[in-house]
């Protein structure tokens, strides 16, 4: 192991700010849900047990809001923390095309990264200027229903626009008649984290084709969406496919529903080793809509061949932006 690198002592503010609003968010992924679980169980058992409890009352009744828009709050996606996390990386939002705001769309986020910084800072927060590049449109981001069990972490989720990646959640934001409403799923999910190596381009897609199902169900746009630089902040141990190490994380997903990639990166007072994300920049680049028809039952095929053509969009958005970015002409996107 290389000797640690220590941070300078001497730093600017805004960098210990940029660093804390990095060190908060990945603490709050890590950490923050086990940690509203214990207090709401020790709340229960102490002095505060009826407040809990009436919490635990309300959460029945309120299970279903994950799969029905969830509850984001302009104010919590306006925070001025954003604003530094932003600027840690940096992150920057490109629109290449406008987007109607009377409709409703499917943005397809690639790749998914480790922890998807891009897919939160852009679509979870207002730093990068979402509403301004597409304004009448509201993002939700779509993550795993797990998260939604946990108390009171579900209710900050929420409050960012986050929603549950149900298939029922997804239909009904598109099913939404006066439209406005943008679901940005990752395709590649859990399993492409595993993948998310410096330099990695290979996306989990080939057999990723529901969420075109339910577009063509819907008659809903599909709008491709690249994150250059998603796969530079984190290093993993090494897990290539067919590897031991892979075959256990894969089965250990099955399981739990999440990926366990074994990533690290940086620390907060030195640079060799830890949790935090390497200030790498993130360029996401929003391309422009696939127009699909209305299809309320759509036949294989026709997924089958919408499925191709997304692909193909993802494919020229790539392309026509990696030479900007500092991906070499070489590289290219592998499906599997």
């Amino acid at each position: 192991m290389p000797p640690l690198r220590f941070a300078p002592l001497r730093l600017p503010l805004r960098r210990r700010l940029q660093t804390f609003a990095v060190l908060q968010w990945v603490f709050s992924f890590l950490l923050l849900g086990q940690l509203c679980t214990v207090l709401f169980v020790l709340a229960l058992r102490g002095p505060l047990w009826l407040p809990a409890l009436l919490y635990g009352l309300w959460l029945l009744a309120d299970r279903d809001t994950p799969r029905r828009g969830g509850r984001p709050s302009p104010w919590v996606r306006g925070w001025t923390l954003w604003h530094h996390f932003r600027d840690y990386f940096p992150i920057s939002l490109l629109r290449t095309a406008e987007l109607d705001p009377g409709r409703n769309y499917v943005f397809g986020f690639h790749p998914h990264g480790v922890l998807a910084a891009g897919a939160f800072g852009n679509f979870c927060t207002e730093a990068t200027g979402f509403g301004g590049l597409f304004p009448g449109l509201s993002p939700h981001l779509l993550t795993l229903p797990c998260w939604f069990r946990l108390p009171l972490f579900r209710d900050y989720l929420m409050a960012g626009g986050l929603v549950s990646s149900e298939a029922s959640s997804l239909e009904h934001l598109l099913s939404k008649k006066k439209g406005g409403h943008v679901a940005v799923i990752a395709p590649g999910g859990a399993p492409e984290a595993l993948d998310a190596h410096p330099g990695g381009l290979r996306l989990q897609l080939l057999r990723r084709k529901g969420f075109v199902r339910l577009a063509l169900r819907t008659g809903t746009p599909l709008v491709p969406v690249f994150s250059f630089g998603e796969n530079e902040l984190f290093r993993q141990v090494p897990n290539p496919p067919g590897s031991r190490l892979r075959r256990f994380q894969v089965r250990l997903q099955r399981i739990l529903g999440v990926a366990l990639p074994l990533f690290h990166a940086r620390g907060v007072f030195q640079y060799s080793f830890g949790l935090l994300p390497f200030r790498r920049p993130i360029h996401t680049v929003v391309g422009s809509p696939l127009v699909l028809p209305r299809s309320p039952n759509p036949s294989e095929e026709e997924v089958e061949l919408w499925h191709r053509r997304y692909l193909e969009k993802l494919d020229e958005l790539f392309e026509g932006h990696k030479s900007g970015y500092g991906v070499p002409p070489e590289r290219h996107l592998t499906f599997v």
